[in-house]
């Protein structure tokens, strides 16, 4: 232990700002983000977890939980607050015949969907390997197989926790059926996960890759996506993309500095099928045509996310529809012409199972639209927080006609309103059980629900 803490937490790591390693300890995966808590704690298991939070609540600290720290910024500051980093927890396991997985609290998709993959397995993760798989679930979780099976949370069959008392409980059907209720997809205001056990899906392969065009292509190409689009069945989930490549030196000589537009799909079907299921998007003459044949572990590198923290500035919405006027206005503010300096500008079409409730849902029952936006820039010169700030502002606003006033957790990068997340009556049972568990307010979840 490191610090002025007490001997409430002998034997879990502690760093605070007078130690070295701090900068590190405390820091989010979007590295625009100034995170400043009081203490950071290291647990390496669930009585560590938590004995952290019982001092934290004798010591009138508020306590804060990351793994990897995405979508810190929808939190808010830390000042007056202990951050639980769980990032040494990543035990996993995986089974097989059973078809299920069990992570701990700091596992990263990176942990699972490769061993998923040997058993022909697929889990329902993010579109980035490095994303802890805590966070991502419990704000709900839209994956390249969600249009075939459903939100990542209803996916939960069991979680762990330490409750904002310091007492360690499971949740699962049978057992403190509210919280197992409110996690799936409710957010991380009614305890610290320590580990979460999860539905597996068996895929021996998907058909997956890019199709690009030069982005002065981009009406015609986005316009034909969403047409396309609105015709797919379920095993079909897809992106339509605007993106400016920056110029590292890393990337392929075909994309590096150039600006595109691209559409993205995984497929659960096989080459002929998938061949005839492009077909129409493959008429437009795309530049470069990636797709190919992949086991179910190549899907969470697909889209390309950066592989280390970086600085940016982003946001999100849904829409009820996509509709040329739609496109046209997205690529007003955002394409050719438009001097926007935004790297991606993506809309991904949902719906199809996640848009349905099913018999056994959490919180967060289907996502309410079927497309969904986000807009995101790099904070890197020339470019400043203002004008990517107005860049993401003006995305957002373009497609506003076709919007919904309800937004997704993991794709609400700032602070919002979560009315606008869950039904009317989902809402009110989640502000009365965060009131019953803790009515003190003692965790500050990335989207919170306030106590009534």
């Amino acid at each position: 232990m490191t610090g002025d803490s007490s001997t409430a937490l002998t034997g879990i790591d502690v760093v605070t700002p007078a130690d070295p390693g701090w900068d590190d300890a405390r820091r989010a995966w979007n590295l625009a983000l100034d995170q400043r808590p009081e203490m950071v704690a290291l647990p390496a298991s669930a009585e560590q977890v938590a004995a952290a939070v019982r001092h934290a609540r004798e010591v009138g600290l508020r306590v804060a939980v990351q793994a990897t720290g995405h979508g810190g910024g929808a939190r808010g500051p830390l000042e007056g607050a202990m951050l639980i980093n769980t990032s040494r927890m990543r035990e996993v396991a995986v089974d097989g015949p059973g078809r299920s997985a069990r992570a701990a609290a700091g596992a990263l998709w990176m942990d699972v969907v490769p061993a998923a993959a040997e058993h022909g397995l697929a889990a329902l993760h993010g579109s980035a390997p490095d994303v802890g798989i805590v966070g991502y679930t419990l704000g709900g979780g839209v994956s390249w197989l969600a249009r075939r099976h459903g939100l990542a949370s209803n996916a939960v069959t069991a979680l762990e926790l330490v409750t904002p008392a310091g007492e360690l409980v499971r949740a699962d059907a049978e057992t403190e059926p509210d919280l197992f209720w409110a996690l799936r997809g409710g957010g991380g205001s009614f305890g610290v996960v320590t580990a979460i056990e999860f539905r597996l899906y068996p895929v021996e392969s998907v058909h997956a890759g890019w199709l690009i065009w030069p982005w002065e292509e981009a009406r015609e190409v986005l316009a034909r996506w969403a047409e396309w689009a609105g015709t797919v069945p379920d095993e079909v989930t897809s992106v339509g993309r605007l993106l400016q490549v920056p110029p590292l030196p890393d990337l392929p000589d075909a994309v590096r500095g150039r600006q595109l537009v691209v559409v993205e799909a995984a497929i659960l079907a096989d080459e002929a099928e998938a061949g005839r299921l492009l077909a129409p998007l493959r008429e437009l003459g795309p530049e470069i045509d990636t797709f190919a044949q992949v086991p179910p572990d190549g899907l969470a590198t697909l889209h390309m996310d950066p592989p280390e923290p970086v600085p940016y500035v982003g946001n999100g919405c849904l829409t009820d529809d996509f509709p040329p006027e739609a496109v046209d206005a997205l690529v007003a503010v955002a394409g050719p012409g438009s001097g926007s300096p935004l790297l991606s500008v993506e809309v991904r079409h949902v719906g199809g199972a996640s848009a349905r409730v099913p018999e056994d849902a959490g919180a967060l029952g289907r996502m309410d639209g079927e497309f969904l936006l986000f807009a995101l820039g790099l904070l890197m010169p020339p470019a400043t927080a203002h004008a990517l700030d107005a860049a993401v502002a003006r995305v957002v606003g373009a497609v506003a006609p076709w919007g919904r006033e309800r937004s997704f957790l993991s794709f609400a990068e700032i602070p919002t309103d979560m009315r606008a997340m869950f039904e009317p009556e989902a809402y009110r049972r989640l502000a009365e059980l965060r009131s019953r568990v803790d009515p003190d307010g003692l965790l500050l979840a990335n989207h919170p629900i306030p106590t009534v």
